[in-house]
């Protein structure tokens, strides 16, 4: 819950710096941005990390997603109960009975 806050807070942070709507954003490419930033934010002095900070909020911003009306999904179940009876035996023995009939 904790990751999926600071994924939700930073596409915040992303859209409202670069005015960027924040539910265009991608989760899953905000996650795999901050992967690939961490080693440099680790590594950097406090000076150098604030900028890089920066950079990665612009590149979370500029990969929205395109708009994708009506997407809406129902709650439904795709599979249906099939007119076939259970396989009650082992497979080989009712290949043999469909041979035989």
């Amino acid at each position: 819950m904790l990751a999926y806050n600071l994924l939700r807070s930073l596409m915040w942070s992303a859209g409202t710096t670069y005015t960027t709507p924040p539910n265009r954003l991608s989760l899953q490419g905000t996650r795999h941005h901050l992967i690939n930033f961490i080693p440099k934010l680790l590594a950097a002095t406090s000076q150098k990390r604030h900028q890089i900070y920066r950079t990665l909020l612009k590149v979370i911003a500029h990969k929205a997603v395109p708009d994708r009306p009506a997407r809406n999904e129902p709650r439904v179940r795709k599979r249906r109960p099939k007119a076939y009876p259970l396989m009650t035996k082992p497979r080989h023995e009712l290949r043999k009975q469909l041979q035989t009939a």
